[in-house]
């Protein structure tokens, strides 16, 4: 007898129905959590944590956790009081109430890595730079060779958006396995207007597969082309009169970025194009102080950018101006460390009370690396962050430079259940201190 025969389509329709509501209400239960890590209460939440506040991680020992549909529900100590009033205490009440039940025995949970700087659209690697730096070349060298930006940008034009969206997926799902459950992603190297767009629409492509919560930002002012290196102010109107409006009118980007820096875009030049975004209602956040100290801290501060990354370069006057703002400064010392320069000043960002963040700048070719658990070991033997520090930059302090902080970066009730359960380690510091080893067992997004 056939399907067909057998339910009619009243109770087809009423089984769909209760599938759906399964599917919806879908409850998991992690029990004897080692630390619960990054806890807050309603009445303690925060949006960003500041200076030496960073070096505190509040956590429960012994700790369970509740996750439905999606989002934190309850947490808290498996001290049999507390247990028996969120759990009760029979094995089978258990197993009846929960699709799933994980025990995290000698596990810490703790959310997921914020990582609010990438170029992870690219389309090929380029190690044949790696080579010429081993040589002697600085970046900058390689840039005024035809590398960098602008050997990026090649590879780009000889691509299709289909075989780009392809290299992509993969680069986003290694990413999520490492303990990133939110990601910004930037155009940038396409610098023409039909090869920005297919970057960024491969980033909305990426958005639209629901894997992790993704910002695009928009980046054409990342270099010049070769056909405007005369004539910056050419490419500038092209940016602004040509390629925003097509990103806005079809919704492509959350955030306007520069390259602000010298031999790339000034601080005018930077002006002209953070202007134009904010009047096509994007964010400003940009790269500021890599090479140099070349005034993009006071331009972004200056246009309220919710971020200022890179900041090799800066001194008192640079921080000053951040401790009179609400912009975060981001620290990529992923991409000091792959092109042996000097490292960030985070100790002093810190000390001066600012709220530092830590991501990863994965791209071909400064930092072909999105593992944030090797960008906190960073932090933390080559910026002197303390592993809380650490740990507070990628998760709340990450989620605050995208605009993020009510849903993710904390363990809190009605936030998002993205979650990392380590390996069995020994403690939290094992994290930074066992560098490149991967103490993530499973990624919950």
């Amino acid at each position: 007898m056939t399907f067909a025969k057998t339910m009619n389509l009243k109770n087809i329709s009423e089984r769909i129905q209760e599938l759906l509501h399964l599917r919806l209400t879908m409850r998991t239960l992690i029990t004897n959590i080692k630390k619960l890590v990054q806890v807050e209460t309603q009445s303690e939440r925060k949006d960003k944590v500041f200076g030496h506040d960073m070096d505190t991680l509040p956590c429960i020992e012994k700790a369970f956790l509740i996750i439905e549909d999606g989002v934190i529900v309850d947490f808290g100590s498996m001290d049999l009081g507390t247990r028996q009033k969120a759990l009760g205490d029979s094995a089978d009440v258990l197993a009846a109430s929960y699709d799933e039940t994980i025990d995290a025995t000698g596990k810490y949970v703790m959310p997921t890595y914020v990582d609010s700087h990438t170029h992870l659209v690219h389309a090929a690697s380029r190690e044949d730079e790696f080579v010429m730096r081993i040589k002697g070349m600085s970046y900058a060298e390689v840039a005024a060779a035809g590398g960098g930006i602008l050997n990026s940008a090649k590879k780009m034009a000889s691509i299709s958006e289909d075989e780009l969206f392809d290299l992509s997926v993969p680069k986003l799902e290694e990413a999520i396995k490492n303990g990133t459950g939110a990601i910004e992603i930037k155009s940038g190297y396409g610098l023409n207007t039909e090869a920005e767009l297919k970057m960024l629409r491969v980033i909305r492509r990426l958005k639209e597969l629901k894997r992790i919560p993704i910002k695009a930002s928009f980046l054409a002012a990342h270099a010049y082309p070769l056909e405007y290196k005369e004539n910056h102010q050419g490419y500038l109107d092209l940016i602004i009169n040509e390629m925003l409006p097509r990103v806005a009118d079809e919704g492509l980007a959350d955030y306007i970025d520069a390259f602000c820096e010298q031999g790339f875009f000034s601080v005018e030049e930077t002006e002209q194009v953070l202007e134009a975004g904010i009047k096509h209602g994007l964010i400003p956040k940009i790269h500021a102080n890599q090479l140099h100290n070349s005034g993009g801290i006071q331009v972004g501060v200056k246009h309220n950018a919710i971020s200022v990354d890179h900041l090799e370069s800066l001194g008192e006057k640079e921080i000053k101006c951040l401790q009179n703002s609400n912009t975060l400064p981001v620290l990529l010392p992923g991409a000091a460390f792959f092109l042996a320069m000097n490292y960030q000043p985070a100790r002093a960002l810190i000390d001066a009370n600012l709220p530092v963040v830590i991501a990863s700048d994965y791209n071909p070719g400064s930092c072909p690396s999105s593992n944030m658990s090797f960008m906190m070991s960073l932090a933390c033997t080559q910026l002197k962050m303390t592993p809380n520090e650490a740990i507070n930059s990628v998760t709340i302090n990450g989620a605050a430079s995208l605009g993020m902080q009510k849903e993710l970066g904390s363990i809190c009730l009605g936030k998002k259940a993205s979650l990392i359960i380590t390996k069995a380690i020994p403690s939290l510091e094992y994290i930074p201190y066992h560098y490149a080893h991967d103490c993530v067992e499973r990624v919950i997004v």
